[in-house]
């Protein structure tokens, strides 16, 4: 047979065997073990390669059929597992070289030419990635580097044109994608010519893909397909993965650096931003490539960029390039530089040049490389031997290369002396044509942005050493690049005014002289509202106000702002000068700024209003000119237009210069009694010139008036033609200014009013200007006579429209409320009746009622800043100014005025239920949401009149409601009594109710419509405080609502109509707030109208008819189940309220108890199939409500039992009525029940979890009735049950149930509190008794049984694999009370059973098998049991075998952490657990090393890389382990500080790494907020062992402003973890400050001076005061 096929060899060198045969005998000869040739694998790749070789050569013929067999015969051949295991095995198999050269021209033809030669391409690229899949067949490629280099460059070619090509016959983009159209037109310019000769670029221009790419735009699709389905990126990561190895063993880096720059560089920057660019994401999803392994090509292609481009033999060419020839001086070595000659200037010149992309792309890719390339730079030398300085200067000037490159004009700027050979920049006669298009700028400044921002986190500008030893070249640089910045302003885009914000933060120096322009064009004057500008704007600003504060320089800065706002223009409206973040950082700096200069900041204002506003506002006296030039009217016209917007302009700078005065008064800190006299003084003077102001505001305002009357009167006694429409234009220009210069006077006079008034408060040495006129007024205190010269118009015309002038509105009501104020302080003036007027005056004006009638359309908003209030958002104003002013104002408002508050905040509040209760964005208002605010504040509370008018109001809705409704027979005698006008209704109610409790039947039938109404009006009422309402008002509600309750239902049309619910979701609101009600503290007014027996009766019998006439749906619905739980709650609500207030206890319980256990009731309870009950459903909902009702009646009845025996008499009478009704009800609902011929288990409808709670309330009913027993008789007798078959039949059933397979939380939950209570009911049944013996012995082994079977049973329950975390959380509770009634009496032999559980289930091998659940339940068992009251011999027993518990969980701990995905499920569960023993263990764990054994398993538990929730879980028990070991064993935290401290260190630095700022929105930001409160929290405690701590006190903050130096914090977080660290600092002695000062690294120790700076600023001097204060 082996002869048979010897021959193959000859027949595929045959020219005479066809080809189509030779490829069938190659694979044949491949796949056969029985064809012999020697050397077979290496013959059949060489036959392959040589044929494919001679094809392509022209040497041999053969069909293209052929030719494609032949490459995925080559293909099967280099991936298959034969081949791979051979060469594994050492055996040597090549390809010829020239097989590389083949596959290279294949991809330059799948790149260039048309679908006929591109069939085979995702043939080739799979040939390609089976040769690099071995290291002895990649030799083909890494044998010759010239080779690798040509294969990545044509890859990446081509993965550029896939990404390409879906965009390339796609429309173009639309604005929300950065568009290049422009960057097209500036890329065409002519550009200076390279340094390099053309040889060098030639082979760069062959091997274009512009042509190509053109090309490709006319060919069909098809290839694409092929090209994608040969996996591309796959292909090309392994190349880069390859080459990267190649190009790290390449011993010459010079070869490297011309290879990369030549050749590669061009393609891989094209095609790292293709994949980096959002443009392209669609092809990103089009071609399906991952995010992962687009992140894996672009790491390449950066580490072959960095390696190649700068590697550290390459430093001294960069310095020669760089360096000026005095900075190069002696930095060189002795024989001169040997890299490239000219480094920058080869990578410049490459990617300035043309041709190897698109031209919309070139501009992108060239702005998105340069700052790539820098930070490339700045990881390869910004740091390294020699001096520091030299390699920051070196950084430095690499930066002045690459801004000149983005093609943006530093006028003249010549810093290198190789800048006149640098191929990117200007010749210096000439200027860089601007770059026209926004789109263009928006790239240059992005690109300059991050240039900057990586020059300032790379430190490489200091500032001393820039200016003492190389001539402030820095400075001049960033000078040049500011003056670019200002000369070719873009104030439109948000990197604008980033790029000053980073120039700002480099030096302020950069920015100091061009101050004024700064402030003018991106500050005062920036006109752009759209958000992302304006928040750029606002941060900028910010920055700027927060850099003079630390300069001390505030002041300047906001003389060069006033005179920048006082120069004369006439622009339009303007922006808000102070936005709400930018009026925050202003309050903030203005308390770190001594208060000398935040009063000279308001005397310059003052001056500036003085000196520049009031002149141009005082009108001219234009009468006499007019006389004289006569005839010249249009003249004359002209120059009042003039004039009027003259004063326009001057009125709304006179307006922004009063705000920014009336938040920085109301930003500084207020005098005191210890203030300093000058600055006492410096205020006096100030207030003064303030109040000299605003009177002659005032006074131009009146003069103005009197002259405008005057001119108008003489206007309508000369009428001429044509007048009529200039008069009327230029009185509306007049009303602008006037209305501007008003809101001024009026903001200036309250802030002046407001700020006195403080001061004179707060310091005694200060002296009240509002005091003087007192001797002017006629005896009349100051205070009122403002008053009502304000209320009477001789300030300010007090009747103004809120449409057309809100903000003077606004103002003239806080100036009456501030008055108010005044008098209100004034004892001896509210004395005096005849004072009580004016104030009712100015209360009933402030509230304004006419203007809440007002309509308005739509929601208004507001963003709480005083200068923004317009017509738009004054009603929103307004209202906040009522409402947080309520206290003071109501006592003075009429009963009128106060319902129409009431009526104002219930329409606000009933709005936004049906609006949908959408929030305004943060830091806004609206009225709803100001109502809901005033609802939620116990202010409401403690206004009893607008209290008792909002549950009128509420009152008033809820009867109108019902009055719409529809009265089917019998019309209700509320509604009779209301149709008369009677207002004493609470009387009809109570004979409503008591009618319905007769009957049943409810009279009033409600709409859907109406439903939701009643709905919504409950939700406002469950937010209302019920001790906040009187008798009569909580009387009146309770019944209305429980009329609605009794007499009220959905109309049987409308029940099973689509999209309206039933009666379940109406009545569950309704007995909610109810509930809610019962808790009033003046309840008693309603149980005095009607006996709380017959509401209870009431109540159930209303619920009882609903159901039966199909008002329910079905019982399984969750509404359903929640207004069962809702009925309960109230009946356990209100008989503990009849109990507790001893309300007629025995009349009332009787009358609930004998209809809950009447006959008709027992009837109805007993679930049958009979002809009289046919609708099973409606029985089964009967049954349901009535078993809920009997258990909470009897559940609420036994939690009381022990109060007095006279109580605990009734009680018992009662509870034996109800349990026995009970227990034939429960076993009807047992039996199935035969419906149509088909078998229904009530039980199952009903919810096994209500059946379990039933019984288990049955059961403790009965224990307790007979615990009560035996106190009364004093006996010990045994007790006998009623109803033990049927516990027993549960408890069977349950342990058959509970752990078998998946069952329902609340099910789980019942039957753990049914075992706790049969438990102890057969202790009491069947204990053993010493003279005992027999029966009680064998009742005794019962009970060892039933106890270990629930501890077997909640073992297998806790170790179930359904069980989620959250849900073994909410079992612990029912199992603590399980493990407590088994340990509260147990034996010592049942305790060693339960220890021994605990022991065994204790076992790392079970969780390195992987059985983690079983462990977890025994370390469960294990905390809960430790938190368990134990007898004596079992609490010794425990703690005798506690180490040997602790010590096995250290050892979990330690096996866990290795796995992460175990973190929350085990790790976390598990050092809890060891906390609690911790915790229990206080005196009790002797030994000192199991604590330590604890501190080590922490080291271990994993903190990094964790989702946000399981990141705080176990930082929370990580942190409540150390926590207990400081309060329960502090001795041994203060032996073993150092581990403590090693703990707690990796807790700082793993918030610290979770709480740094995020470019993304931080959804999850209050995670690490709470996180870093406990850090604070810890270091508090630390602190406060000083005497132990003191020595490692130090070294805690060294290790604080280490991990602080790698990150910069959120500022919330920041500001826990520095309030944390100050704790420490102050147990720092001088010693320890010097030692850290020394033995820090210098950016660690910048960080340290910075902290310790702020420190001793904030901190210790206000530590210092208290301390003054303390004994």
């Amino acid at each position: 047979m082996a002869a048979m096929y010897s021959g193959i060899h000859l027949k595929l060198k045959s020219p005479q065997t066809p080809w189509e045969d030779k490829l069938k005998l190659a694979r044949f000869a491949w796949v056969s073990s029985q064809c012999l040739l020697p050397n077979k694998e290496q013959v059949l790749l060489d036959w392959c390669t040589h044929a494919l070789t001679g094809r392509y050569s022209q040497k041999v013929e053969f069909s293209q059929n052929v030719l494609e067999g032949l490459w995925f015969y080559l293909d099967d051949l280099l991936h298959s597992r034969k081949l791979h295991s051979l060469l594994k095995q050492g055996k040597t198999v090549s390809l010829r070289l020239n097989m590389a050269q083949l596959l290279l021209d294949r991809l330059q033809e799948c790149a260039r030419v048309g679908p006929e030669s591109m069939v085979c391409a995702s043939t080739v690229l799979s040939v390609c990635q089976g040769l690099l899949s071995s290291p002895a067949l990649s030799s083909v490629f890494t044998t010759k580097y010239e080779l690798i280099v040509d294969l990545l460059a044509k890859l990446c070619t081509l993965a550029c044109r896939e990404l390409q090509q879906p965009l390339l016959t796609e429309p173009p983009m639309t604005e929300s994608v950065m568009s290049q159209d422009e960057v097209m037109t500036e890329c065409l310019q002519p550009q200076p010519a390279s340094d390099l000769d053309s040889s060098q670029i030639e082979p760069i221009i062959e091997s274009s893909p512009d042509q190509p790419e053109l090309e490709a735009n006319k060919s069909p699709p098809k290839p694409k397909e092929n090209i994608r389905s040969a996996h591309l990126f796959e292909v090309l990561l392994q190349v880069l993965s390859c080459y990267l190895s190649v190009q790290r063993q390449q011993a010459n880096p010079n070869r490297v650096f011309t290879m990369v720059t030549n050749q590669l560089i061009q393609p891989v920057i094209l095609l790292r931003h293709l994949l980096t660019s959002g443009e392209f994401a669609p092809s990103h999803t089009h071609l399906h490539l991952r995010q992962q392994l687009s992140r894996d090509i672009r790491v390449k292609i950066d580490s072959i960029l960095q390696l190649a481009l700068f590697p550290s033999e390459h430093l001294a060419s960069y310095k020669e390039e760089l360096l000026p020839s005095k900075e190069d001086s002696g930095k060189r070595g002795p024989g001169g530089a040997k890299g490239p000659l000219k480094p920058v200037s080869a990578i410049l010149s490459k990617l300035s040049a043309r041709g190897y992309c698109e031209p919309p792309l070139h501009y992108a890719v060239k702005s998105n490389t340069l700052p790539l390339l820098f930070k490339f730079f700045l990881e390869s030398y910004a740091k390294g031997r020699g001096s520091e300085e030299a390699h920051r200067m070196l950084c430095f000037y690499f930066l002045t290369r690459l801004v000149p490159a983005l093609e943006v004009c530093l006028d003249g700027q010549s810093l290198s002396p190789a800048d006149a050979e640098q191929p990117v920049s200007v010749s210096a006669g000439q200027k860089s044509p601007p770059l026209g298009s926004p789109e263009s700028w928006s790239l240059a400044l992005l690109a300059v942005e991050s240039l900057l921002s990586q020059a300032l986190s790379a430190d490489i500008y200091n500032v001393a050493a820039d200016r003492i030893r190389h001539e402030e070249v820095q400075l001049k640089f960033y000078r040049a690049l500011e003056q670019m910045l200002f000369n070719q302003a873009q104030p439109s885009i948000p990197a604008w005014y980033r790029c000053l914000k980073t120039l700002l933060s480099l030096n302020h120096l950069i920015l100091e002289p061009d101050l004024d322009q700064l402030l003018s064009s991106a500050w005062v004057h920036s006109e752009c509202m759209d958000a992302r500008v304006q928040r750029a704007r606002q941060l900028m600003v910010c920055s700027l106000l927060q850099t003079y504060t630390k300069l001390r320089q505030l002041p300047r800065l906001f003389s060069e702002l006033l005179s920048v706002i006082c120069q004369p223009a006439l622009d339009d409206l303007r922006p808000l000068l102070l936005s709400e973040s930018v009026s925050a950082t202003l309050r903030t700096c203005l308390l770190d700024t001594p208060a000398s200069q935040g009063l000279e900041i308001c005397s310059s204002v003052l001056e500036s209003i003085r000196g520049y506003l009031l002149p141009g506002l005082v009108r001219e006296d234009r009468e006499e000119k007019m006389e004289i030039d006569g005839g010249g009217n249009d003249k004359e016209e002209n120059k009042e237009i003039k004039v009027a917007l003259e004063r326009e302009d001057a009125s709304m700078k006179l307006f922004s210069l009063s705000h920014l005065l009336h938040v920085v008064l109301f930003s500084l800190k207020t005098l005191d009694s210890a203030s300093p006299l000058p600055i006492v003084r410096q205020s006096q003077g100030l207030m003064e010139v303030m109040q000299q102001v605003a009177k002659e505001l005032m006074h131009l305002l009146s003069t103005e008036k009197k002259a405008g009357k005057a001119n108008v009167s003489s206007v309508k006694g000369t009428p001429r033609k044509g007048k009529n429409t200039v008069d009327l234009k230029e009185s509306e220009e007049v009303a602008l200014w006037e209305q501007k210069t008003q809101e001024a006077a009026l903001l200036l006079r309250y802030t002046w009013v407001e700020v006195d008034t403080l001061f004179s408060i707060h310091c005694s040495k200060y002296t009240s200007l509002q005091t003087a006129p007192a001797s002017e007024t006629e005896g009349g205190a100051p205070a009122l006579t403002h008053i009502i010269s304000l209320l009477s118009g001789e300030i300010v015309p007090a009747r103004l429209q809120p449409s057309h002038r809100p903000m003077s509105c606004l103002l003239l009501k806080l100036l009456t409320l501030q008055q108010m104020k005044k008098v209100l302080l004034d004892t001896s003036l509210l004395s005096e009746p005849s004072n009580a007027a004016p104030l009712n005056t100015a209360a009933q004006f402030i509230l304004a009622k006419s203007e809440f009638e007002a309509s308005v359309d739509g929601e208004q908003v507001w963003d709480g800043q005083i200068a923004s209030v317009n017509a738009g958002s004054y009603h929103v104003a307004h209202w906040y100014l009522v409402t947080s002013n309520l206290p003071l104002i109501a006592p003075h408002l009429s009963g009128e005025d106060v319902g129409c508050v009431a009526d104002m905040l219930v329409n606000s509040l009933l709005s936004r239920q049906t609006g949908g209760g959408k929030d305004p964005q943060p830091g806004c208002l609206t009225v709803s949401l100001v109502s809901s605010q005033l609802l939620q504040s116990p202010v409401l509370a403690e206004l009893p009149s607008v209290f008792s008018a909002t549950m009128c109001s509420l009152t008033q809705r809820i009867i109108s409601v019902l009055k719409a409704a529809h009265v089917p027979k019998v019309c209700p005698t509320l509604l009779k009594v209301l149709e008369k006008g009677v207002s004493a209704h609470r009387e009809a109610i109570v004979e409503d109710i008591l009618a319905s409790s007769k009957t049943g039947e409810a009279f009033v039938l409600l709409t859907d419509t109406q439903s939701k109404d009643l709905v919504d009006i409950l939700k406002v009422l469950t937010n209302l405080n019920p001790d906040g309402m009187n008798s009569e008002d909580l009387s009146s509600i309770f019944l209305l609502l429980f009329f609605m309750l009794t007499s009220t239902s959905s109309q049987l049309d409308q029940v099973d109509a689509p999209g309206s619910g039933d009666d379940a979701l109406f009545l569950l609101k309704l007995l909610r707030v109810m509930t809610c009600l019962l808790e009033g503290r003046n309840f008693q007014s309603v149980l005095k109208l009607i006996h709380g027996g017959t509401l209870l009766q009431a109540s159930v019998s209303s619920l009882l008819w609903h159901s039966n006439h199909g008002r329910f749906q079905a019982t399984g619905s969750s509404q359903w189940l929640d207004c069962i739980k809702a009925v309960q709650s109230f009946i356990r609500s209100f008989v503990q309220l009849l109990i507790v207030r001893n309300s007629s206890v025995r009349l009332n319980l009787d009358q609930f108890a004998s209809y809950l256990t009447s006959k008709e009731m027992s009837n109805a309870q007993i679930v049958t199939s009979s002809s009289d009950k046919p609708d099973l459903g409606a029985s089964i909902l009967s049954v349901h409500l009535l078993l809920a009702s009997l258990t909470s009646f009897s559940q609420a009845m036994a939690s009381n039992l022990g109060r007095s025996k006279p109580m605990d008499q009734t009680l018992t009478q009662m509870l034996t009525r109800t349990t026995a009704s009970l227990g034939p009800a429960v076993e009807s609902v047992l039996k199935p029940q035969t419906v149509s011929q088909s078998v229904i288990q009530p039980a199952s409808i009903l919810g096994q979890a209500f059946v379990v709670e039933v019984v288990t309330v049955m059961l403790h009913c009965e224990l307790s009735t007979h615990s009560v027993a035996d106190e009364n008789e004093q006996n010990d007798t045994r007790v006998s049950l009623s109803h033990m078959t049927l516990y027993q039949g549960f408890c069977r059933q349950i342990f058959k149930e509970i752990s078998c397979a998946h069952r329902p939380l609340d099910f789980l939950v019942s039957s753990l509190h049914f075992l706790s209570a049969f438990y102890k009911a057969v202790e009491r049944t069947g204990g053993e008794r010493d003279g005992e013996q027999g029966k009680e012995k064998k009742e005794g082994m019962d009970l060892d049984e039933l106890y270990m079977q629930i501890l077997q049973n909640v073992h297998r329950l806790l170790a179930a694999s359904w069980l989620s975390e959250s849900d073994v959380c909410e079992l612990e509770p029912a199992v603590q009370e399980l493990l407590r009634h088994l340990v509260e009496k147990s034996t010592t032999g049942r305790f060693n059973l339960l220890l021994l559980l605990i022991r065994e289930g204790l076992v790392t091998g079970k969780l390195r098998a992987g059985n983690y659940r079983e462990v977890l339940s025994a370390v469960i068992i294990t905390k809960l049991l430790s938190c368990c009251p134990l007898p004596e011999p079992c609490t010794k027993a425990l703690w005798l075998i506690a180490p040997q518990i602790i010590s096995a969980m250290v050892f979990l701990v330690k096996s866990s952490a290795q796995d992460v995905s175990l973190t929350l499920p085990f790790t976390v569960p598990t050092v809890t657990s060891m906390t609690s023993l911790l915790r229990q263990g206080e005196g009790l764990i002797t030994n000192p090393h199991h604590v330590i054994l604890v501190l080590g398993a922490l080291q271990l538990v994993p903190l990094h890389h964790l989702t946000p929730t399981v990141y705080q879980s176990a930082f929370l028990a990580v942190h409540e382990a150390l926590f207990a070991i400081i309060q329960c064993h502090p001795q041994v935290m203060l032996n073993a500080a150092p581990s403590f401290l090693n703990v707690f260190y990796r807790l700082v630095a793993s918030i610290m790494q979770e709480g740094r700022q995020r470019g993304d929105s931080d959804a999850d930001g209050d995670v690490y907020l709470q996180c870093s409160r406990l850090v604070e929290r810890m270091y508090s405690h630390i602190a406060a062992t000083a005497e132990s701590f003191t020595t490692l006190s130090s070294f805690t903050v060294a290790q604080y402003v280490t991990e602080l130096q790698k990150v910069t914090l959120r500022p919330d977080v920041k500001l826990h973890l520095t309030e944390g660290i100050y704790r420490i600092l102050d147990l720092c002695v001088e010693q320890d400050i010097k030692f850290l000062t020394a033995g820090l690294q210098m950016g660690v120790r910048e960080v340290f001076n910075e902290l310790y700076s702020s420190y001793t600023h904030y901190h210790k001097a206000q530590r210092q005061g208290e301390d003054k204060y303390t004994v």
